[in-house]
């Protein structure tokens, strides 16, 4: 696999790749493939190798934002911070929703226990995360759902998905029934950054094929698909 393949943006201070699901962002304790092992590749020339902007979990595939300098990096990390960055998700949720669309504000924190480790978990004492959400399509036991998050909490979308909506997103480990090792059907569909006076970061993924094989196709105006 080549992430040189999979460049969605490319300009003087920024890179989006389509990250695979199954490769993480920082190294893991087991000193398997990360990340890190393909930037040298994405240096396109320059000395530096480029800095992930964002974190997207190792099961979501799509769009991730890479700063080809440290002043860029600190700017596009403001913006995120800032809730500047526009950002929608694809998700297969694990049941059929009533409803077609709505708005989950569920403060998240995170909870840890021997037994289990930790995750996040709905809390009105945690810290503010809020997503908007659509349903897209249906088939068999399962709905197609388009996320537009306003904060970047830790696992929100898994955490919104299971305590907002009623349902864990599909074959998630942690907050739902698990699945094939990385097979947590969540894909970061588009990402728009602007920068001033510069053109804005536009970054659309192609629409996976791993929720093809669960009997969906690519909403009207998707990219084509790509696995």
């Amino acid at each position: 696999m080549l992430l040189t393949d999979r460049i969605l943006f490319l300009d003087g201070e920024a890179i989006v790749v389509d990250k695979p699901a199954g490769l993480p962002v920082d190294p893991p304790r087991d000193g398997s493939l990360s990340l890190e092992n393909h930037l040298d590749s994405l240096r396109f020339g320059f000395q530096r190798w480029p800095l992930a902007v964002h974190r997207l979990d190792r099961d979501t595939s799509g769009c991730l934002l890479l700063a080809r300098n440290p002043k860029a990096h600190k700017r596009f990390a403001a913006a995120f911070e800032g809730r500047e960055v526009e950002k929608s998700y694809l998700a297969i949720i694990d049941g059929i929703l009533q409803g077609e669309s709505g708005t989950i504000d569920l403060p998240l924190s995170k909870r840890s226990t021997r037994e289990a480790g930790w995750r996040m978990a709905g809390d009105p004492g945690g810290k503010p995360a809020r997503s908007h959400w659509q349903v897209i399509a249906a088939a068999g036991a399962c709905t197609l759902v388009r996320f537009r998050p306003e904060t970047g909490r830790t696992h929100q979308l898994r955490v919104h998905a299971l305590e907002g909506l009623g349902f864990p997103i599909a074959g998630d480990p942690v907050y739902g029934g698990g699945g094939p090792k990385g097979q947590t059907l969540l894909h970061a569909e588009r990402l728009v950054l602007t920068r001033g006076a510069k053109p804005p970061i536009v970054a659309e993924a192609p629409f996976p094929e791993r929720f093809v094989a669960h009997g969906f196709s690519a909403p009207e105006g998707a990219e084509p698909t790509r696995g």
